[in-house]
């Protein structure tokens, strides 16, 4: 005659046949869910929905796309930069000159050494010419106006950013930005004058 098995062996048949439908169920949803985006994005795409995340959009983003639409690409204006040292010390531009295009912007560097053995303060003042570009060259960082202390030999670097005004009337086709770095009054020898920049023929 068999036996009736025990209520330790029917738990344990229960529990295995659980065990085995949870197996079954998490196999099930991991196929699902690795089929869950191809899926998803056949749908969007069929229904014409941009799923795309932030990161592939900026991975397929076209360079065109980045273009700032204010500015003027019909055209070029030539920045020439010039620097006044009214004293015994270095002062220039990285560059001579720059062709830029309205609404574009644009940094450039100058650079001051202090080439005497005493320690010395002193500041900018720009000017433009023609004089009519002034109100049309936006400056968005600038040395000017500040006042500067430096030790004997001492070299600062500083950027000017700018933007020109697109506005700027078509027959100005080169602006001049000119600087003079004068000694501070009071505090070392006499102050020097600052020089506006005198007009130049534009570029041909």
């Amino acid at each position: 005659m068999s036996r009736l098995p025990t209520a330790a062996a029917w738990l344990r048949r229960d529990n295995l046949r659980m065990m085995g439908k949870l197996l079954v169920v998490v196999v099930v949803m991991s196929c699902f869910g690795y089929a869950l985006v191809p899926m998803y994005r056949a749908i969007c795409t069929a229904l014409g929905i941009n799923v795309l995340s932030l990161a592939e959009r900026q991975h397929v983003v076209k360079a065109t796309d980045l273009r700032n639409t204010q500015i003027d690409y019909s055209r070029k204006i030539t920045i020439e930069f010039d620097a006044n040292a009214r004293g015994p010390w270095d002062f220039k531009p990285a560059k001579r000159y720059l062709e830029v295009h309205p609404g574009e912007l644009t940094t450039v560097m100058y650079t001051f050494q202090n080439s005497q053995t005493r320690q010395m303060s002193a500041q900018a003042i720009p000017s433009y010419a023609p004089k009519q570009a002034t109100a049309y060259f936006n400056k968005l960082e600038c040395f000017c106006f500040n006042e500067y202390t430096l030790k004997p030999g001492e070299q600062k670097e500083w950027p000017v950013v700018f933007v020109i005004d697109p506005k700027l009337p078509r027959d100005v086709k080169t602006i001049t930005l000119s600087y003079t770095f004068f000694e501070v009054a009071g505090k070392g020898h006499a102050q020097a004058i600052a020089v506006p920049a005198a007009p130049k023929e534009p570029r041909t």
